[in-house]
């Protein structure tokens, strides 16, 4: 398995080469737009009514730009991926943007949001997957980007985790999912609404999408506490999303088979969290964040003591990772170690 793990390593790393001795070219895509959560969302929620916004120190300390509203120290996956996509610039979001910027690509990620319309309402105001495509639309029929491009642009969506965090295991009254369906009835809801979600892209001109399958949330620092005993990986949590990740290889392998010039892909973002796997790439802290979080909360306490050694965590806050944690999984996606069937570097020449 350590050996396995290694080898894992060795590709990830030739990868990031290969990004760099490609980097002199032009980029791969002519635009590239972004969907979901806080794992992408690198600014939308600033100007929100809500609790579910980072603009503030210590997020972005490792950032040139410093706290821009990216749920980390540095930057998130879709900033790995416009790098390595060879854009000049990371992908703004959609929050303040101009039309013309539509040509080249929008982020219309938010923090909180969810494939069901009342996930995280009781963080305030997000931008549910629903709006999100609903923006997208408005983009580019202003900024009249042609059809024939849109087929040729990069689409990335990491949605589905909030829909366990922020409303399945959401503790308390505010929910009633867990009472209402058992583990595989909850993943085929959801997927049925992100297969229409999904249809509406695609009528929309979207052809080279990466889906982004849930991570083991019950490993992030929040559920070890809430729902792990304060021991270990909670792997009830872990268990339910199972059934999502197994359907949204299926909806992959639907679309790639029954829509003309369909090039989706899927995005592990489950198996390699194991301890092996973050021994060989060097992290030491899996399942403690790396700045302070006050007691019952999730995020970073603005201004408060951080880790030493970032590079060594995992995790950021109680919820999401750090920029060398990002860049592992943007790294891996692109090169294909955990894309199916897919290369996001393939997508960009398909």
């Amino acid at each position: 398995m350590a050996e396995g793990m290694f080898k894992v390593l060795l590709w990830v790393l030739a990868a990031m080469v290969f990004a760099m001795a490609e980097g002199a070219r032009g980029q791969r895509v002519p635009c590239y737009f972004v969907f979901g959560d806080s794992v992408f969302d690198n600014g939308n929620n600033n100007d929100l009514n809500t609790s579910a916004k980072v603009n503030y120190s210590p997020y972005g300390m490792d950032l040139a730009r410093g706290p821009t509203g990216r749920f980390s120290n540095g930057r998130n996956i879709p900033d790995f991926i416009a790098e390595l996509m060879r854009f000049s610039d990371y992908i703004p979001p959609f929050t303040g943007a101009s039309p013309e910027q539509a040509h080249t690509g929008l982020n219309y990620a938010s923090g909180g949001a969810g494939i069901l319309e009342d996930t995280s309402y009781h963080l305030g105001d997000r931008i549910s997957f629903r709006t999100q495509i609903k923006n997208h639309r408005t983009a580019i029929m202003t900024a009249k980007v042609p059809p024939e491009k849109l087929k040729q642009c990069l689409y990335t969506i990491n949605i589905g985790s909030n829909d366990y965090l922020n409303n399945y295991f959401m503790q308390g009254d505010k929910y009633n999912t867990q009472r209402k369906y058992t583990y595989d009835q909850f993943a085929d809801s959801l997927i049925r609404h992100y297969r229409s979600f999904l249809k509406l892209l695609y009528v929309q001109g979207a052809r080279k999408v990466a889906l982004f399958g849930v991570s083991k949330i019950g490993c992030t620092p929040r559920m070890i506490s809430s729902h792990g005993g304060g021991m270990g990986c909670a792997a009830e949590v872990n268990k339910a999303v199972e059934p999502f990740n197994m359907n949204l290889k299926a909806l992959v392998r639907e679309f790639n088979t029954n829509f003309a010039d369909a090039k989706f892909t899927f995005v592990d973002m489950y198996t390699g969290q194991t301890p092996f796997a973050y021994a060989a790439l060097g992290f030491a802290v899996t399942q403690k964040c790396c700045c302070t979080v006050e007691s019952g909360e999730e995020l970073c306490a603005a201004d408060k003591p951080v880790c030493a050694f970032r590079d060594r965590y995992v995790y950021w806050d109680n919820v999401h990772s750090t920029e060398r944690a990002n860049m592992f999984v943007a790294k891996a996606a692109f090169a294909g170690i955990v894309a199916f069937p897919y290369s996001i570097a393939l997508l960009g020449i398909v």
